[in-house]
């Protein structure tokens, strides 16, 4: 006998990225697909130099601006490549002959450290490693008073939250040079100074839309310095100028990077959101904290509010973990490969409802499995 029910049964999305958007957006997106706003066309097929187009642009830049208070002397740029080409970038606009410190905290900010590493070898300055927590197996961020800081450093690059090992540095650090800060995976889940930095860039597939987009946030003061090997579409003084349209952009994102500007502020904004990601936080942590079978290797201080990695305590029960996660709608919880584990990334779009799922789920399967 068949004694399963007819209703959809509802899934939850719990992937590092391409995230979940939120389904209000993509339903906007659904009904707008094919006649955006009666133009008798789609808006992906629509001139990024059209007027209605442009609109578009400009009104998702002015409610990211809106949403994260970005003073007047910051450029906000909508470029294609992710986050990892800035990684190129930086060095390229900002290094100068001078040295570009880095803190390594886990995969994101190591990769950044190393591509930087390719313009030491062409002369274009110095990398200085100021620390690194690899000897933690990225599990906190080292002291400090520990950190080698160069004198006069042309910039501090830091990642403000590791997507694969779960470590988030919390409060900017307090140093002398322009902060660079790769947020990729936490921008917009909690209210930030934009004023203490002098670029902040994050890929959009996590917390802002779709693959394919990335947003840098950058004080005025760093433009116009690139090296003459910089290439144009890395520029950013010339991507400024030409208002992130150099090149045609990744318009589609654009535009539903727009609309989940606006679904966020319709939650109250950032500081409302933050609340929010606060008690799922606090919830599947303690989840994890009050068992024997599950595990965060984290230091608390440290513990991202956004990427939580978890281990069994009997390893050889991941493969059913999975398996059953998978069925019962908890999708993409395999941490990544890097690391092992269970990873569960629970970012602005990710409901209460969800995470409480998920905990549900664990204890449930602890029961069944001890």
């Amino acid at each position: 006998m068949n004694t399963q029910s007819n209703a959809p049964h509802r899934s939850y999305n719990f992937c590092a990225g391409p995230a979940t958007m939120p389904t209000e957006v993509l339903a906007q997106a659904q009904a707008e697909m094919l006649d955006w706003h009666g133009s008798g066309m789609s808006i992906m097929e629509m001139s990024h130099r059209s007027q209605d187009y442009v609109a578009v642009a400009e009104r998702a830049e002015q409610k990211l601006r809106d949403l994260m208070q970005i003073p007047d002397d910051y450029k906000v740029l909508f470029l294609q490549g992710g986050a990892s080409l800035q990684f190129s970038a930086i060095p390229l606009n900002l290094l100068m002959g001078g040295t570009g410190d880095y803190l390594t905290t886990g995969a994101w900010s190591s990769k950044a450290l190393k591509e930087a590493k390719r313009y030491q070898v062409l002369g274009l300055g110095q990398v200085n490693e100021v620390a690194s927590g690899l000897a933690g197996n990225f599990t906190e961020v080292p002291n400090p008073k520990d950190w080698r800081v160069s004198e006069g450093a042309k910039y501090f690059h830091y990642c403000a939250n590791e997507t694969i090992h779960g470590v988030q540095i919390h409060t900017a650090p307090d140093v002398d040079a322009p902060l660079v800060a790769d947020m990729s995976s936490c921008i917009l889940s909690a209210p930030i100074d934009v004023s203490k930095f002098g670029m902040i860039y994050a890929g959009a597939q996590k917390n802002i839309g779709p693959a394919g987009l990335v947003i840098v946030i950058i004080h005025e003061s760093l433009l116009g310095q690139a090296s003459q090997w910089c290439p144009t579409l890395l520029n950013y003084q010339h991507l400024a100028e030409k208002k992130s349209m150099s090149n045609t952009p990744a318009t589609y994102s654009w535009y539903l990077a727009g609309l989940v500007f606006e679904w966020l502020e319709a939650q109250g904004g950032v500081e409302s959101i933050s609340k929010v990601n606060q008690r799922k936080a606090q919830l599947l942590y303690e989840a994890i904290d009050n068992s024997d079978f599950y595990q965060n290797p984290v230091a608390q201080p440290y513990r991202s509010i956004m990427n939580v990695p978890f281990t069994l305590a009997d390893a050889s029960l991941d493969k059913k973990f999975l398996e059953l996660s998978q069925q019962a709608g908890l999708l993409n919880l395999k941490g990544h490969r890097d690391v092992g584990g269970m990873r569960a990334s629970i970012y602005n779009a990710v409901s209460m409802e969800a995470v409480e799922a998920l905990v549900a789920f664990m204890q449930e399967f602890e029961k069944t499995q001890s």
